[in-house]
């Protein structure tokens, strides 16, 4: 039986995943979605509306439109919090965004400017559930999680309530947990700390944001490359801390430098335009053999 997550499923095999973002947020939309050629749905409030309904209805979208041609029930799906990480008390303030994001039955969440490990670490608790005891005491406080939103998500995984329970935990900080947690290391408070941060238990992966990076650095244009010295030095400094932690490094990929960016380390690839010919390319590259 393959596991709930896809993407987790990819990254134990030590293959790259590849994402895309929802075309249309509603119940017809999942259904679409559900066949997807990308391994996981980036869906981002953020800058979108926070409306929880709505991703409620792309969920049961999902379920009604799937299982993927991999064997899964959904594909994954990985939400952009519109909360950033500037310190714990902002973290803790919002934390019923992560809670109420969990409960529509999501596979992971992405913290944006995550400026210090406090923050981050404060992140990862709010994500758990106080039994779950994986690093408990080893860098980590219990998980302040709480019960209420277990039924929702359990169906949309379509396992009994009391294995989601188990389940909704960060991986790899738990061998067996489908949660995979993400962060945003996008400006430069974030970039000073970008070691702390990655090291915390729980995170699965990060990325360096290049257009909030570039703006918080003096480059308010410069999303896209090529990108100016000081942008290169700070993508090369996440890239190099999220090697030291073990976790996936998340780039934009094109279908002409998929090749090099796998060589290089990066294990997400963000494919906007020419997205799924890069991701094709990729796959092929490491000799993936898990249909999508």
């Amino acid at each position: 039986m393959p596991r709930v997550n896809r993407a987790i499923e990819l990254l134990e095999q030590g293959q790259p995943i590849y994402y895309t973002g929802p075309a249309e947020r509603s119940f017809e939309g999942g259904v679409k979605a559900a066949k997807t050629w990308a391994d996981y749905i980036a869906y981002d409030v953020e800058h979108a509306p926070f409306d929880i309904s709505r991703l409620h209805d792309f969920m049961r979208g999902l379920v009604e439109g799937g299982p993927t041609r991999s064997g899964h029930r959904t594909p994954a799906v990985i939400v952009t919090l519109p909360m950033n990480g500037s310190d714990v008390h902002s973290v803790d303030a919002n934390a019923w965004m992560i809670k109420q994001v969990l409960a529509a039955g999501v596979h992971g969440l992405m913290l944006v400017h995550a400026e210090s490990s406090d923050a981050v670490r404060a992140y990862v608790q709010h994500a758990r559930y106080p039994f779950n005891r994986s690093g408990v005491g080893e860098g980590l406080e219990e998980g302040r999680r709480g019960g209420g939103g277990q039924g929702s998500a359990a169906a949309i995984w379509g396992v009994p309530v009391r294995e989601y329970l188990d389940l909704a935990d960060p991986w790899p900080l738990n061998p067996k947990g489908e949660l995979l947690l993400g962060l945003k290391i996008e400006n430069k408070r974030a970039l000073a700390h970008a070691e702390a941060s990655t090291e915390v238990p729980g995170i699965g992966f990060a990325e360096w944001g290049p257009g909030d990076m570039g703006m918080s650095l003096g480059f308010p244009d410069n999303h896209d490359e090529p990108y100016p010295a000081e942008m290169q030095a700070a993508r090369a400094k996440v890239l190099a801390a999220c090697k030291a932690a073990n976790i996936a490094f998340l780039n934009s990929i094109r279908p002409d430098n998929v090749v090099e960016m796998i060589k290089e380390g990066v294990k997400i690839g963000a494919a906007g335009r020419g997205g799924e010919e890069a991701a094709e390319a990729g796959r092929k590259f490491t000799k993936r053999t898990l249909p999508w």
